[in-house]
């Protein structure tokens, strides 16, 4: 991963004038700043047991304390700050706040000094559509992994919801808060942007003037209270100083409850099933939560990794298949073949052969799956792909052939490669990390070929293998190898009939022996199914439809 040098130099200063700020003793922000950001309250009840709250909740408008209610406390900060560094700006940024994060605990001002410290240091010199992208595909995974499912409960009990966070820049949990949590509006800290470029977060009256701006647009007068009978149910942490953001004062909140540390020990996960929205795509390469101890465990391993990433790479290509996976267990990497039903000969309709090749027709989980069946096969075989970086082709060990998105060329190359030998296609169009299987493109039931399917799942503990960043899609495979126990199952499953040859074009015919087919995967790996596609994924996860034009190949 590269980065701009101006992206190295700049989090430096700004972190130098924070400490400098700090140590020189100007704690006090302005009047007006302390006025609107934080007041002091009287102590506020605790909330009622939660069928009660729910009720109560109903059709009203609700503020919510993000990192007291949403998250389950004590929420720490740092993992989605080091997400941001490294998925934002890279590995060496990642490093840098490793590396300052201890001097933070030096700063007065608490939690809210090393969130501000934290910020700057992870966003500071980056774009600011790339933090929002971030913000957007990567970091909503791991906010639903720490959600409390009875602040998850309340929210969707609410009529309208703003949801407040004192620790997160607004760029980075605005789009979890509002596609995954369904909440209205978002408040939290903003950061200023020149030319595109973050540089650093706003003053705090700035910040609550816009987020004025906003809710008052949003909602109108509806939020202020002002002796009217209006107002929003707030529902906040228990502050031991007292002070509470100023959302939470009686301006807004016609009525606040406080909840306690020993409230919420008790509290659940919000379990996959409940989730407000599904979370089929995410995209990132940091497979786990990236803690202090872990991220550090991470960088002193990255040198192996490295080393591991050759070895493997030069077993796959060069050794036979029998012994490459033997030489990448030696390494960790766990393959499982599950009992087979692959026919000895591809047999046709009448039981007969017709033809000199099989088709494989796998769900898609890496750019590695025809490699392993390849291998689980023990021959030599053809994957079709519509883009493929030019490093991947270079060491792939088996041929590939591209496909154009013309259907009736595509069909007849495909056609072409199946006559010369065993092909694999994976109809899904491009990969999921989910247990969830996209809807199948119908292209290989039209060939006219028996199907036999191949159910693959991939379990990885610290890099994802996958991306949807185009200039990045080339280290796919580099990073899936990187794991320290990367793991493949692999099932063949019983043949399928697909269209007679002669039928072989009819849409409604094929279409049914995709469905069939994505049926039988989903049964045998347990995963969902959908009818989601390519565009979907790439819509949701980078804002396109995933097409990238490929230059046309010299012959």
């Amino acid at each position: 991963m590269t980065m701009k040098s101006s992206s190295f130099s700049k989090p430096f200063v700004s972190l130098f004038f924070l400490l400098l700020r700090k140590l020189a003793g100007r704690r006090q922000h302005r009047a007006t700043t302390t006025r609107m950001m934080a007041v002091t309250t009287k102590p506020s009840p605790p909330p009622p047991p939660l069928p009660t709250l729910l009720d109560m909740l109903h059709g009203q408008t609700l503020v919510v304390d993000v990192e007291a209610w949403i998250l389950r406390p004590p929420v720490s900060a740092f993992p989605y700050f080091m997400l941001v560094a490294v998925e934002a700006g890279g590995f060496l940024r990642g490093l840098l706040l490793l590396l300052l994060y201890p001097l933070m605990f030096l700063l007065p001002g608490g939690d809210g000094a090393r969130a501000r410290a934290m910020a700057t240091v992870a966003l500071v010199g980056l774009e600011e559509k790339e933090v929002a992208r971030v913000g957007r595909a990567v970091l909503p995974k791991f906010f639903l992994e720490a959600a409390a499912a009875e602040g998850v409960a309340a929210v969707q009990a609410a009529a309208r919801v703003v949801a407040v966070s004192a620790t997160f820049p607004r760029v980075m949990v605005d789009g979890f808060l509002k596609e995954y949590v369904g909440v209205d509006a978002v408040v939290g800290p903003e950061v200023r942007s020149v030319g595109g470029v973050l540089a650093g977060l706003m003053d705090e009256e700035d910040a609550a003037e816009m987020a004025a701006k906003t809710l008052r647009a949003l909602f109108g007068d509806e939020l202020e209270v002002a002796g009217k009978k209006k107002g929003a149910v707030g529902l906040v942490g228990l502050a031991s100083s007292g002070r509470v953001h100023y959302f939470f004062s009686s301006y807004y909140c016609k009525e606040t409850f406080a909840v306690s540390d020993a409230d919420t020990r008790g509290w659940r996960p919000l379990p996959r099933d409940k989730y407000p929205r599904p979370l089929v795509f995410h995209d990132g390469r940091l497979a786990f939560a990236p803690s202090p101890p872990a991220a550090l465990a991470m960088y002193t391993f990255l040198p192996f990794g490295l080393a591991l990433v050759v070895f493997r790479t030069i077993a796959f290509s060069f050794l036979p298949y029998r012994v490459c996976f033997p030489v990448g267990a030696l390494t960790g990497l766990h393959y499982r073949l599950v009992a087979g039903h692959v026919p000895t000969a591809r047999q046709g309709r009448g039981g007969g052969e017709c033809g000199a090749g099989r088709l494989y027709v796998c769900n898609h989980r890496t750019l590695l799956d025809p490699i392993i069946v390849a291998a689980a096969l023990g021959k030599p075989v053809t994957a079709v792909t519509y883009s493929l970086s030019p490093v991947s082709e270079l060491i792939a060990p088996i041929r590939t052939a591209r496909l154009t998105r013309d259907r009736e060329k595509d069909q007849r190359n495909m056609a072409a490669v199946l006559a010369r030998g065993d092909l694999v296609v994976c109809p899904e169009g491009t990969t999921c990390r989910e247990e969830y299987l996209l809807r199948l493109s119908p292209l290989f039931a039209e060939l006219g070929a028996d199907v036999n399917p191949v159910a693959l799942d991939t379990r990885v503990g610290m890099f994802y293998g996958t991306s949807t960043k185009p200039g990045a899609k080339w280290m796919d495979p580099f990073y899936f190898m990187m794991n320290p126990r990367p793991a493949y199952r692999v099932e063949f499953l019983p043949c399928a009939a697909t269209t007679p040859a002669d039928n072989a074009g009819r849409r409604g015919d094929s279409i049914g022996v995709a469905n069939r087919v994505q049926r039988q995967l989903g049964e045998a790996l347990g995963f969902e199914l959908t009818g989601l596609t390519r565009k979907d994924k790439y819509m949701t996860l980078a804002g396109n439809e995933g097409v990238v034009p490929t230059a046309p190949r010299n012959h």
